[in-house]
């Protein structure tokens, strides 16, 4: 019985340092919950009704999702000072240069920022895709369910009838996102 009790002593701290109660006490601090970087792809016949996005960009130009069916649009749920937000960008700027050429639209969803953070946030990063100001949330809530309100960032891909195809909660990656692009995309030939 001693040895077991200094089997736990020994072993208490190495328990500790393997546990990730303050990852989660340092996300509810920050005021955000981290996607835990699941993908889920639906396919065609699995999908939902279209969704219709609708908002006005900090630009100030009008925006609506229905208007780009035909071909997919990423939308990527997204704000400032979220630090999976901050890692993702520059997969999302990559991936943007190279899909937009092969017509896939990118807009952003931003939940909080006003338009000087927000265009901050997208100068640092070298984002030239246009975001919606969402600080109410009636963007989000018009995603029908497809977005977790308090799980940023998440990046939907919708399909060219404007169906969620996939869905990435968490920071996305680039060969991730290239390869649900490229499943879209070759729905669509």
């Amino acid at each position: 019985m001693l040895q077991l009790g200094w089997s736990l002593l020994v072993l208490a701290p190495v328990l500790a340092a393997c546990s990730n109660s303050s990852d989660v006490a340092s996300e509810a601090n920050a005021g955000y919950v981290s996607g835990d970087g699941v993908v889920v792809e639906i396919p065609p016949e699995g999908r939902a009704d279209p969704l219709a996005i609708q908002g006005t960009t900090y630009d100030g130009d009008d925006f609506d999702s229905t208007a780009l069916r035909g071909a997919p649009l990423v939308l990527n749920i997204w704000y400032a000072s979220c630090p999976p937000c901050r890692l993702e960008a520059p997969a999302l700027k990559a991936v943007h240069s190279e899909y937009n050429a092969r017509g896939v639209a990118f807009m952003g969803v931003n939940t909080r920022d006003q338009a000087g953070p927000a265009a901050a946030f997208e100068t640092t990063f070298g984002i030239t895709y246009p975001s919606i100001p969402d600080p109410d949330g009636v963007v989000i809530s018009s995603m029908d369910g497809s977005v977790s309100p308090n799980a940023v960032p998440t990046t939907l891909i919708l399909d060219a009838e404007g169906r969620v195809a996939a869905r990435i909660t968490g920071a996305a990656n680039q060969s991730t996102l290239e390869s649900l692009l490229d499943t879209v995309l070759a729905e669509a030939a």
